[in-house]
């Protein structure tokens, strides 16, 4: 006696060796033995035999039709045998029963299981609706297919035009747009990005960078479409003072600037004047939600992105020749130690002389200059006396003077041309302006915690700096509290810090409480977008220094070890890992050679040549 029995939700056949009622032992054709349940069995045969059982069945099973099949079954529940009946006119064979059964269990969408046995034909608008799914599958299939055609022969399918960007930067892994794209990516050894590109589809590989960017982070576009009413600060007293500014020369944010006052007393009056554009952007306006939003200015070589609008730059900068709004720190200083020995806070407005500019200021205030005593030139005398001041807070700070910082690079791009040079850091204007705004910042923290006002702080332990909104240590920088309040124009920190810094000297309620969700919101959102906009700005200084390699031919050039297989290329703020680098000490000078730049996956192979004197 032979058994039809379904296992693993597959039909098989069997020789019975062993019945005992509720489980049985089978043979299959090929000497395989099994125990199967019962409950399994769907029918037992005599005749035919095994051998060619399921084969004659599987054919028997192509002839079923089965739209005529499922015509026949009405909508009630049945059992397969009699459907069978009805559809051959007979009682079936055994080989006629196990290609019914097949055909129905290989038909999900035709026929429901309901039971071993037993099924139930699938409703008409729910067989309709399945029957479109899968021939919309098919289709679908069919055109992925003729996309990797046309892509492996390097033409950019028409309907990929409106999605390319999205197909680029964030694709529907789902889609077979994206299925195409990797296989035939696969099929021609490119990344999609290479192969866009070989079908002509990207014109610009800076371009292709810039818009990554934009895409994720500003799908609206880098523009401010309406931007709300700019309050106009009311009432302001005018300092009496003659402030001024030092900055890159392409700065239009102008932050900071600062005064020096000789007193009737003997002492010298210090002012830290900071641009105050809390005072025209109130908390929940347009203006807000454009800063909350982008919460940082976004630099690259070739130009920013702005956090606020040009009209609100422009009312609030700290530009020479006006009076400008602003929030003044004012120490009293000895003259002969450069002690501070009282402090005050201001809202007002602020006369700005001068702004002046790094490049042509280093001419003329120098290490050289300070030695030889040379005042002679526009608030030369100030800048000494800053100086002086600046030294004597990073002794107080317990900080000495350590090996030069890395140098700052500027890049300047003209008609396609790269031009990049380097500015040696810790001059005397860098210290000047650095001390002076980690002790702006550090006072105004303390100031805030002193009156219970909530804030966000940068604190700084064990070398793992993170922001808080509970003031903290600043080991780096040997403060016991420190934030960001000095540059409100460019961070949104700086913004949401100086809102409550004007609160808190106007004795009004500040707009943020501590642990307040908007306060907390801000915090973390503007970490991770200030994190986002440094590895851009870094991404966009490598594509510059590989064009600048390619249009200077500096394949082979010098470049100093930092550690093990890493080096620092000469001229250049590039590093990268040297396989065939010798084990050297650290500082050792070789020269390497750059090929196989790749300017969409801003890749390149570097490899050891020489060694080169030590300089």
């Amino acid at each position: 006696m032979n058994v039809f029995y379904e296992e693993d939700g597959a039909f098989r056949v069997g020789a019975i060796l062993a019945d005992n009622g509720t489980t049985l032992q089978v043979e299959a054709a090929h000497g395989k033995r099994s125990k199967i349940k019962a409950a399994a069995l769907l029918f037992r045969f005599e005749q035919p035999g095994l051998n060619g059982f399921m084969e004659r069945a599987q054919q028997a099973v192509d002839d079923i039709d089965v739209d005529f099949l499922w015509s026949c079954c009405g909508e009630a529940e049945f059992g397969y045998d009699t459907l069978a009946r009805e559809y051959f006119g007979r009682p079936p064979g055994p080989i006629e029963s196990a290609a019914l059964l097949m055909r129905l269990h290989g038909s999900p969408m035709y026929f429901y299981r309901k039971g071993r046995g037993r099924y139930q034909a699938a409703a008409p608008d729910a067989l309709k609706a399945a029957l479109a799914s899968i021939e919309k599958k098919r289709k679908q299939a069919a055109q992925q297919v003729a996309y990797v055609e046309q892509l492996t022969a390097f033409k950019l399918p028409a309907e990929f035009g409106t999605m390319l960007p999205k197909l680029l930067y964030h694709p529907d892994r789902a889609g077979i747009e994206y299925k195409a794209l990797e296989a035939a990516s696969a099929a021609t050894h490119l990344t999609h990005a290479q192969l866009i590109e070989k079908c002509g589809a990207i014109s610009s590989s800076h371009d292709y960078h810039i818009q990554r960017f934009l895409f994720e982070y500003f799908p609206e576009g880098a523009g401010f479409g309406d931007i709300g009413e700019i309050i106009e600060p009311q009432a302001l007293p005018l300092a009496e003072v003659t402030a001024f500014s030092i900055d890159d020369a392409a700065t239009t944010e102008i932050d900071d600037a600062f005064s020096v006052k000789r007193l009737k007393n003997g002492n010298w009056r210090i002012g830290v004047h900071i641009a105050a554009p809390a005072l025209g952007l109130a908390p929940g306006s347009k203006l807000d939600a454009i800063a909350a939003r982008r919460l940082s200015t976004v630099y690259m070589p070739e130009g920013k992105i702005t956090m606020l609008p040009e009209a609100v730059i422009e009312r609030f900068t700290l530009a020479g020749g006006r009076s400008c709004p602003a929030l003044s720190l004012y120490l009293d200083v000895l003259p002969e130690d450069f002690t501070a020995v009282s402090s005050e806070t201001r809202v007002e407005r602020v006369p700005i002389a001068a702004n002046l500019r790094h490049a042509e200021l280093e001419r003329k205030f120098n290490e050289a200059a300070l030695a030889a005593g040379e005042t002679g030139f526009p608030f030369g005398s100030e800048l000494k006396l800053l100086w002086q001041f600046a030294e004597s807070l990073q002794k107080s700070r317990g900080q000495n003077e350590t090996a030069p910082p890395p140098a700052d690079y500027h890049f300047t791009i003209e008609n396609g041309r790269v031009t990049i040079t380097d500015r040696k850091r810790g001059t005397p204007i860098d210290k000047l302006v650095s001390e002076l705004m980690i002790y702006v910042n550090s006072a105004w923290g303390k100031l805030l915690a002193e009156k219970g006002i909530a804030a966000i702080y940068r604190t700084q332990y064990n070398g793992k700096v993170k922001m808080s909104t509970a003031p903290g240590e600043h080991q780096g920088l040997g403060v016991e509290q420190y934030l960001w309040a000095s540059s409100p124009l460019r961070r949104y920190v700086d913004l949401i810090n100086q809102r409550q810094l004007v609160a808190g000297l106007k004795g009004e309620p500040p707009p943020y409480a501590r642990n307040s969700e908007r306060l907390l919101i801000a915090m973390r959102d503007f970490e991770l977008a200030y994190e986002t906009y440094a590895n851009f700005q870094r991404t966009m200084e490598r594509y510059w220094c590989l064009r600048w390699i390619i249009q200077e031919a500096a394949g082979l050039t010098p470049a100093t070890v930092v550690r093990e297989n890493l080096v620092k290329i000469d001229r250049l703020p590039l590093f990268c890992r040297v396989p065939s680098l010798p084990e050297l000490p650290t500082g050792s000078r070789v020269e390497v050679e750059i090929s196989a730049i790749d300017f969409l996956e801003l890749s390149f192979a570097c490899h050891y040549k020489r060694m080169l004197e030590t300089q």
